[in-house]
């Protein structure tokens, strides 16, 4: 009985997290606000996220920092949040296509607002960031008062708190925009480096152009990928393959990386007008019908890739309600379509 008990509340739990893209990202939980945040990040500004939501129903989504290979600074953060909500929302919205300026996808964090920060509790809040990091710290800290820690390891622990709420908001911003009823593709021009790299496993497919690259550098960095990348990377092309790429900091050109499954395809044209032309209409094939079937279909893949079987296929159920004897179904019906020719 307490076992099935568990088991529910744990279910429950995985479905809210599924359904809360467009919530607040931050928590008060550990006395750490919004707006603390939100000043954080500001302190670096510098480039922009810009949208551009076309008549057929494809956003064009643009990391635009040219001067630092599209790295992030804080400011482009707190926009790209307001971009995934924006998104969330967008009910015309089918297909999604993240790129960089100026022919090159992103080199991930600022390093010139890294290394701004003085302190290793700061460094730290850049430097890496929690995915699926959703229980509290306290307790952690706890463990780590227990174990004897002390002196610089107590500065460490009293800023735990703080770090945790900025380490979460980052992932939560990527794993939102990986949750988006969207199809949406990544199109890597010139180099995609470290969370550049990570950023491109967020999305549902990858393309590339012929010069392209794609590099996960942070081993050469003393680091490991924290925007959610390994998770990712290990879920697109499996754990030993991740294991190579990771461990040996491969530099991925499009050849490799489409061997490897990284890609699905690799353009004809690196001129960034023309691939951005060939990456509508590559996504154009996906997103044929009313967004609010293309919609379904991508939240019950969610669901199905993140909730366990028996909640999966009752949100697939629920799914279906919202489409069946809909416009687009009746008018299928009407029709009486053969699909088998």
């Amino acid at each position: 009985m307490a076992k099935s008990l568990l088991k529910t509340a744990s279910l429950s739990g995985r479905t809210k997290l599924l359904h809360q893209t467009g919530l607040s990202l931050y928590s008060t939980s550990h006395g750490f606000y919004e707006e603390e945040v939100k000043k954080t990040l500001q302190q670096f500004p510098g480039g922009s996220i810009d949208l551009q939501k076309e008549d057929n129903g494809i956003g064009i989504l643009t990391l635009n920092n040219p001067s630092r290979m599209n790295a992030f600074s804080g400011v482009m953060m707190l926009q790209l949040l307001e971009k995934v909500i924006e998104l969330e929302n967008w009910t015309e919205g089918k297909g999604l296509i993240v790129r960089g300026a100026k022919n090159t996808f992103s080199s991930g964090s600022d390093l010139n607002a890294v290394k701004s920060l003085g302190t290793p509790e700061e460094s730290c809040r850049w430097n890496t960031e929690f995915l699926y990091t959703l229980h509290p710290v306290s307790p952690f800290i706890n463990i780590l008062y227990s174990y004897g820690w002390n002196g610089r390891m107590h500065v460490h622990a009293k800023h735990l708190n703080k770090i945790y709420e900025v380490k979460k908001q980052r992932g939560k911003i990527l794993l939102g925009l990986s949750r988006l009823p969207l199809i949406s593709v990544a199109l890597v021009q010139g180099w995609a480096l470290g969370g550049g790299a990570e950023f491109t496993t967020a999305c549902d497919f990858r393309l590339m152009t012929p010069e392209s690259k794609i590099r996960f550098v942070h081993k050469e960095m003393g680091i490991i990928p924290s925007w959610g990348g390994t998770t990712r990377l290990v879920e697109i092309i499996g754990s030993r393959q991740a294991l190579k790429v990771l461990s040996g900091a491969l530099k991925l050109d499009s050849k490799n990386a489409l061997n490897i499954g990284m890609v699905e395809e690799v353009l004809q044209s690196s001129d960034e007008t023309k691939s951005l032309e060939e990456a509508q209409e590559w996504l154009k094939q996906f997103i044929q019908g009313p967004p609010e079937v293309i919609r379904a279909l991508k939240k019950s893949v969610c669901s199905g890739r993140e909730l366990y079987l028996e909640e999966a296929l009752q949100n697939e159920r629920d799914l279906l309600g919202t489409v069946w004897g809909g416009p687009a179904n009746l008018e299928a019906i009407a029709k009486k379509g053969k699909f088998n020719k």
